[in-house]
Formats: structure tokens, sequence, C-alpha cells
């Protein structure tokens, strides 16, 4: 699933301008005004910056924005804010024109005693969907299916609110478990109204197909991790989008001919720039491969 044409166009494009046009407005600059404004809209996973959102939440989500960013997703840190600390982000996304459209959660936000705060906190933010990040390890398929029943009993208390449950996959949820992907079973465990992040890097790092996936789920797939994977003992998760083996061109094409993506998420767990530079490189190649799919 080698990518042959979004590192090789980035880097054609990059060789010919300083490095700062192939940062921040390279889209804008090289696609116009409609590359920033696509009809699915591409935020970021906020763990990629964890470091600075920790430091300065505010400034952070002030820079990934003016990156050119239209959503961002918080992870499970969002849970201790205060309400008034959950507000002023809110007016924060309102005020630089982004959105929130789903939190990513523990297990645990999801039991009884959590789930009335987490469901306040995110209606407050403006969310759609409260994503279980993940869950603990599980040795049988029929632990997974008891995971289904609770993200449906989850559904149950959140749907009338406004908020739709999902589930976020790693590589375990790809990885075979007596004789079945466990990702398979809890698919079928759920409701549909459960929607199934797809984390492309984790699918393809299992050794699955994350656009057959797409393909024999259709409509649940509503949004996508954009990650990148690549084999080598250096490269891993820390290649850039665009740099790894993903076929971007035909998960594009699976997500938005069927599998029903609403956003994009470009998440990225480390690299060999810093935080922020990595965010912005990533969102320039990006828009360099969906333009080209």
């Amino acid at each position: 699933m080698k990518n042959e044409y979004s590192r090789r166009d980035f880097l054609g494009f990059t060789a010919s301008v300083p490095a700062a046009m192939a940062l921040g407005g390279f889209a804008k600059r090289f696609f116009g005004a409609g590359a920033a404004a696509e009809k699915i809209p591409v935020g970021l996973e906020l763990y990629s910056v964890r470091d600075g959102l920790k430091q300065a939440p505010a400034a952070t989500v002030r820079a990934v924005a003016k990156m050119g960013y239209q959503c961002v997703e918080f992870y499970a840190p969002y849970f201790d804010s205060s309400e008034s600390q959950t507000k002023d982000m809110r007016k924060l996304l309102d005020d630089l024109g982004i959105k929130c459209y789903s939190t990513h959660n523990s297990a645990a936000y999801f039991e009884s005693a959590k789930l009335p705060r987490a469901r306040d906190l995110n209606l407050a933010l403006g969310c759609k969907y409260m994503v279980m990040a993940s869950s603990e390890e599980k040795t049988t398929l029929d632990q997974w299916k008891k995971l289904g029943d609770t993200l449906n009993a989850a559904a149950d208390t959140l749907e009338p609110s406004g908020l739709r449950v999902g589930y976020h996959n790693h590589a375990a949820e790809f990885t075979p478990l007596e004789g079945r992907r466990p990702m398979e079973v809890l698919a079928e465990a759920t409701k549909p109204s459960v929607m199934l992040q797809l984390d492309v890097g984790t699918c393809v790092a299992a050794g699955a197909d994350p656009v057959a996936w797409i393909r024999t789920h259709p409509g649940r797939i509503r949004s996508i991790h954009c990650k990148d994977w690549g084999p080598g003992a250096d490269q891993g998760y820390r290649v850039l989008f665009g740099e790894g083996v993903v076929d971007w061109k035909a998960v594009f094409a699976a997500a938005e001919h069927g599998g029903g993506v609403e956003y994009y998420l470009v998440e990225q767990e480390g690299s060999r720039f810093p935080e922020l530079e990595t965010a912005e490189r990533c969102l320039a190649a990006f828009r360099v491969a969906h333009a080209a799919a």
C-alpha cells in the first residue's frame, strides 16, 4: 500500500519554495481558497500537541487554528476542566471559527458515575460524538461483545441529549483473536448509530486493510484518524503523514464514497520535528494528498 503520490508531490512543490511556504499557507497559495475550505473538514487530534496543550491550552488551540485546521478533538484531560474553563474554551473555538466534533475518553468516562459529567462537558464544547479512545486488554471475544453492550448502553443514555457514541481502534482490535478480529465482533455487537472511528495507522500496523474495512462497514466510519505508519525500526508512527505505507488516495475514496466520513483528524504520536511544526507539516501534506485523490 505504498503511497506513490503524496510525498513525491509534496517534496516537488516544497523544493522550489522557501520552507516557510511549505508550512502554514502552503495549500492556500498553491490550490486557492477552496483547499482551505474543503467540504469535509480536517482537524487535529490534540494529543498530537499534548505538551503545548498542557502548558498553554488557549495559545496552542489558537496556533492550530492559525495553521488552517478546521476542527479539533480533545482527549482525556478535558474531563478535569471546570465548567468555566470549558465555556471559555468553547468561546475560543467559536471566536476562531473552528469546531470540536468529538472528544477522546477513557472507558471509565462511560460508567454511570462519570458519564453525566462527560456528557455535559461534551455538550458545552459543541460535540457530536463522545468516543471511547481505548479499553482494557481483553483475552476473549466474549469480552469484546460485552464492551459492545457497554457502548450501546451509553448510546441509549446520550442520544436523547444529541450526543452519539464512538469507538476508536488501536492495533489490538485488528489483531486476530480466537480466529477473528475483535473489531469485527465489536462492530457486530454495536448498533449502527455507534461510530467506528478508524485509526488508519494502527489498523495498517496490525496487518489489516483500512480500505476493505471502510467498504464493509458503510456509513459507520464517520471520522478517521489520519495517522501514517512505516515498517522501519526508526519509523513506526513517527513518520509524518504521507511518508509511510498508507495508500491515502484509496482511503479517501472509500471514506467519501460509502464510508460516511464527516471529518478527518490528523494525529501524530511524535516525530523528528517539534509538535506544532509536525502538525503544520502534516496538514500541508494532507492537503496535497487529498487534492490528488
